[in-house]
């Protein structure tokens, strides 16, 4: 997936997103450490380019709540956790670069119960690769790949330094796209 190809999934989320849920002063964009933080303020951009205004924008860092914190993985990098309005009463959509097996989006709902209590969660993710472990699924997706267990699905942005937007997948084994 080029760089082309992720602007008009970001572009396809955020219409559909707007389609369902009406004016952005009616629900809130949570993105995940880190690229889905980043996923998050480009979709806040382009509704608010089209709508007029944009939704509440806020970042969630899960650190904390990984259930495999302490099962040797490398040394966790602690984020910031900023929502900067009420969640009680509100729709939140979570946003993630990559959806898996489901592990993330649980950590990030059990952090989102420590700040209280939305009237709705959903999930917008740009990727969708299957071999969920929890019964999670997006709300809202920008594309649907097929992947191996044990394949990586990176996504570069250029706000985390690569050199262009895009999508790879390095196949098990092969460490290449």
């Amino acid at each position: 997936m080029g760089a082309r190809d992720l602007e008009r999934s970001v572009a396809r989320l955020a219409n559909e997103i707007t389609e369902h849920l009406g004016d952005p002063d009616g629900f809130v964009l949570i993105g995940i450490i880190t690229g889905g933080a980043h996923l998050a303020e480009r979709l806040a951009a382009r509704i608010g380019a089209v709508e007029g205004k944009r939704p509440g924008l806020g970042t969630i860092d899960i650190t904390l709540y990984r259930d495999d914190l302490y099962t040797g993985l490398e040394k966790p990098s602690l984020g910031e956790t900023h929502i900067p309005f009420e969640l009680n009463g509100r729709v939140v959509v979570l946003v993630d670069d990559v959806l898996f097996t489901g592990r993330t989006v649980r950590a990030a709902l059990d952090e989102l119960m420590d700040y209280g209590r939305p009237d709705c969660v959903q999930l917008a993710v740009l990727i969708d690769r299957g071999h969920r472990e929890l019964p999670i699924a997006a709300d809202y997706v920008g594309r649907t790949i097929q992947t191996g267990k044990k394949d990586r699905v990176v996504v570069q942005l250029v706000e985390d330094g690569s050199p262009e937007d895009g999508v790879k997948v390095l196949r098990a084994g092969r460490g290449q796209p």
